[in-house]
């Protein structure tokens, strides 16, 4: 597959983002962080740019900051999730940057390794809560074994089953989702209580969810679609027998129409509608896009677990935010004060409220469990919790015509599961070669 003219316009861009990030080394430095008195009793202004998906969980945080002292005074600029890469990247060659950003923990990897952050390993070993930290967002910023972000907000994918249909169906939740044959066997026997319900589903047009949602199936079996370290990364896709059995699983659910129909267009804009309007078994999909849509009735006969693999094992798509310290600061005690306030216990544990996960396990308080039953179950396995370390990402997952989407849709839809495999081995290749040069 030759690449498109999208593709090499964004891989253009990818140089360009790389070589702005090159052309600023050594003009922003980064901050003395084993000073004395750093990250304590700071005052000022501080520049805090966040997504915009994840504005409202940043402000929260912010108006609670604002209420717990009277020194720093934080101005949050949201920023369009498509257009937050090359805005960082324009102020960084430019030398007027943020003190701290909110960041997709995925889209950190690629500023840590060009040289963009201050070095936060010390300070976060200071915190003394590494063991309770997602490791999936620790690795995304981490670098020859420093860190250069500290995980913030969770977004974490999870499979939401309907308990009543379960029950209807003389099915177990636990038994029927631990690996392929149970999930299949769940699917037709739900699928078959009525026309109208179906017994899995996912938005088969929709590149980044698919991401999020399909994924973990693989890395389930600790097993994941690229190879190698950053710089010398390639496409594990060809000879993969744990992606093999989730495509050719995608395929049956879809041949024998066990999802709706309507998830061969769905681009993720109508995601959660079969699911909230109880027609579905199993959802794929996160916290977000389940709870602020469901009635309580369904949330009260709803369970999650996480993905299973092939034979069994589970994991989950470790998705979110990090915050990271730009080199060049004006503010860096200040950025460090807000970022320890911002992880805190206290902090953590309300990111539910607004529809996020927390990134810290020793929130699971037995109040806490009772609360947000749905939650839970990544924080009591944070470690299975994972998102690929590469400078392809977006390219490879994200973009409507990039090779996961084409591959996915070619093995589930017409049942292609060889060529569509050799094809993405191909293209996957190409592309990791190209964002690594």
């Amino acid at each position: 597959m030759e690449l498109t003219r999208r593709q090499l316009l964004t891989l253009a861009g990818s140089a360009t983002v790389a070589a702005a990030l090159a052309g600023c080394g050594g003009t922003l430095r980064p901050a003395d962080v084993g000073a004395a008195g750093f990250g304590e009793n700071a005052t000022g202004t501080l520049n805090l740019w966040c997504r915009s998906d994840t504005v409202n969980g940043t402000q929260a945080v912010v108006d609670a900051f604002h209420q717990a002292q009277d020194r720093i005074r934080v101005q949050v600029t949201p920023i369009q999730n498509g257009q937050y890469v090359t805005k960082l990247a324009t102020a960084i060659r430019g030398g007027r940057v943020p003190d701290v950003i909110d960041i997709d923990d995925i889209y950190s990897t690629l500023f840590a390794y060009r040289g963009a952050f201050t070095d936060l390993t010390p300070l976060i070993e200071d915190l003394g809560i590494g063991d309770a930290l997602s490791p999936g967002h620790l690795a995304l910023s981490t670098k020859d074994g420093r860190n250069y972000g500290l995980p913030f907000i969770g977004d974490f994918s999870v499979l939401f089953c309907n308990t009543e249909l379960f029950d209807r169906a003389g099915l177990d939740v636990d038994e029927h989702t631990r690996d392929f044959d149970g999930i299949l066997e769940a699917a037709r026997a739900i699928s078959a209580l009525d026309d109208d319900l179906y017994g899995w589903s996912f938005p088969g047009n929709s590149s980044g969810a698919l991401g999020f949602t399909v994924q973990p199936h693989v890395w389930a079996t600790d097993r994941d679609l690229i190879t190698g370290d950053v710089g010398s990364q390639r496409g594990d896709v060809v000879g993969n027998e744990a992606l093999r059995r989730t495509l050719e699983l995608e395929r049956t659910l879809w041949s024998e129409q066990l999802v709706p129909p309507g998830s061969f267009s769905d681009d993720a804009s109508r995601w959660s509608a079969d699911y909230v309007a109880g027609r579905l078994g199993m959802f794929p999909a996160g916290f977000g896009v389940v709870v602020p849509n469901a009635d309580e009735a369904l949330l009260e006969h709803t369970k999650a677990v996480l993905l299973p693999g092939p034979d069994g094992g589970r994991a989950f798509f470790d998705g979110g935010d990090n915050l990271c310290m730009l080199n060049g600061a004006r503010n860096p005690s200040a950025a460090w004060e807000f970022m320890k306030f911002a992880v805190a216990v206290e902090q953590q544990a309300r990111m539910p409220e607004g529809f996020y996960s927390p990134v810290r396990s020793d929130v699971r308080t037995p109040e806490f469990e009772e609360k947000y039953p749905l939650v839970v179950p990544p924080l009591e396995a944070l470690d299975r919790g994972y998102a690929p370390t590469t400078l392809a990402y977006n390219l490879i997952y994200n973009q409507q015509d990039g090779p996961w989407l084409r591959m996915f849709r070619s093995a589930v839809f017409d049942g292609e599961v060889d060529a569509a495999m050799q094809e993405a081995q191909t293209t996957y290749d190409r592309i990791l070669r190209q964002a690594q040069a």
